[in-house]
């Protein structure tokens, strides 16, 4: 028979290692609005290419290969898909998750990339 304080002991310590791990939701409507410092350098369109590579699709795309896109070799050599971690990673510092990267801009703010993140996810291929 467990004593209350090993069973008090043993939920603690797995409600830390959840809240370590859990992720919180971004708001896609925020995020949007949020994107807008991003648009002058990406189209949500597919195929359409700025600055910047279309965002279309983003999510779940493996790095450098946006169809027209003229990438970095960095990029190129990657091999990343983009996920919440990596795309949270990236938009932290672009230039330290890729040194040599050609995108310089980051959103410092974690509920502002959370944000992004969720408006990224709705974009359609």
């Amino acid at each position: 028979m467990h004593s209350v304080t090993s069973i008090h002991a043993t939920t603690c310590l797995i409600l830390l290692a959840t809240v370590g791990t859990a992720r919180a939701e971004g708001d896609a409507v925020a995020g949007e609005k949020i994107f807008a410092h991003c648009a002058p350098c990406h189209s949500t369109k597919s195929g359409e290419n700025k600055l910047g590579p279309s965002l279309a699709g983003v999510f779940g795309r493996k790095s450098g290969m946006a169809p027209g896109y003229s990438y970095s070799s960095v990029m190129k050599g990657m091999n990343v898909t983009w996920d919440e971690d990596k795309l949270d990673e990236w938009l932290q510092g672009p230039g330290k998750f890729a040194r040599g990267t050609k995108m310089i801009y980051s959103v410092p703010d974690e509920k502002d990339r959370q944000d992004v993140v969720a408006y990224l996810k709705t974009l359609p291929k």
